[in-house]
């Protein structure tokens, strides 16, 4: 499907950015929006803070940490999906074959379109400045994979094209946080291996890969080959966002266990956050040593996106879950999802 032409369109730090967009004033600091608490989380930087080291999905007590003057804007919600409603309906002039990934990116089947790939990026881009005063950045290539590590390129207010003739060579020396599909508990876990690039896992076989990540190794083998057959589908609601990883070698201790549960609960929230999503329905996931399966869910009295509920519950099902034995996969799921423009209101609200 090479000769496919596929948009990948992410917003410069998108929150951020409609905060300073909001007030001038912030654009001499650094900013990062999350909640008030210390142990929220970032849902983003703007690129004056990304200086410093901080970034998405890391609790604020670090931010503050590494940043101790950063400007901490409180998340607005209903501000961000309108200024997304804005885009998305510039997007579509260019192709109804736009799939929103969050508030801030979205997939574009360009395939049919007759233009020249990069000048249509630019309209794009001009089209978006001046209705919104906001810039993206887009990534160009014949599928998914490789079009969103292009507009990852050149950031911010950047066009970059991948051709087929470029693969593998353009990437193998990126790291592999740059590989969408991998989390920080699976770059950890290949970390702890030695291997560090896309080169590194080039080398890997698909075998190798299946055994390491479960089924989800056989797709990371063929994207980072450059084969990536998932269309772009105008309209798809989301059921669930989850996370899970098979661990190097068995895990037996629940404080590790637990450890890496508060890693993965940031992680779903900060995805809620980003896509624009509050839950209702947790559920976790235990696989022991001879591949038996369990898992447990609960389901909260109201939506919510709040890391401190989230992380709570996931810690207390796992220890419901738990039993002496080696653990060598686990995960965390957030489903019963909804807009979080359509909160509900507690009676104590």
């Amino acid at each position: 499907m090479a000769n496919r032409i596929i948009f990948h369109v992410d917003m410069d730090a998108f929150f951020a950015s409609v905060e300073e967009l909001d007030n001038p004033n912030l654009k001499k600091y650094p900013v990062i929006v999350a909640g008030s608490s210390d142990r929220g989380v970032v849902t983003t930087a703007n690129y004056p803070a990304r200086k410093y080291g901080l970034h998405s999905a890391m609790p604020v007590f670090m931010a503050k940490k590494l940043c101790p003057h950063v400007v901490i804007v409180p998340v607005r919600k209903h501000r961000y999906s309108e200024m997304s409603k804005k885009i998305y309906s510039i997007l579509n002039e260019f192709t109804p074959i736009t799939e929103m990934v969050s508030l801030d990116e979205a997939y574009m089947d360009m395939t049919k379109c007759t233009d020249d790939p990069f000048l249509t990026a630019e309209n794009i881009q001009n089209r978006v400045f001046t209705e919104t005063g906001l810039t993206m950045s887009i990534g160009i290539s014949y599928n998914k994979f490789l079009a969103k590590i292009a507009s990852d390129w050149n950031k911010p207010n950047g066009i970059k094209e991948i051709k087929e003739n470029m693969i593998p060579d353009i990437l193998l020396d990126l790291p592999l946080r740059k590989v969408h599909g991998l989390g920080n508990v699976s770059i950890k876990k290949f970390n702890n291996i030695g291997i560090y690039s896309v080169e590194d896992l080039y080398q890997l076989s698909e075998e190798f890969l299946v055994e390491f990540l479960g089924t989800h190794g056989t797709e990371i083998y063929y994207r980072i080959r450059g084969v990536d057959n998932r269309l772009v589908i105008p309209y798809q609601e989301r059921k669930s966002i989850g996370t899970e990883s098979t661990f190097s070698s068995d895990i037996s201790n629940l404080d590790e266990l637990e450890s890496i549960m508060d890693e993965y609960s940031k992680e779903i929230t900060a995805l809620l956050i980003k896509k624009g999503f509050m839950t209702k329905t947790l559920t976790v996931k235990l696989k022991d040593s001879d591949f038996k399966s369990k898992s447990r869910s609960e389901t909260f009295i109201e939506y919510t996106d709040d890391i401190d509920t989230i992380s709570i519950k996931a810690r207390q099902l796992l220890r419901s879950l738990f039993r002496e034995a080696n653990y060598r996969l686990m995960g965390l799921t957030a489903s019963n999802l909804i807009d979080n423009t359509f909160k509900q209101l507690s009676l104590f609200d």
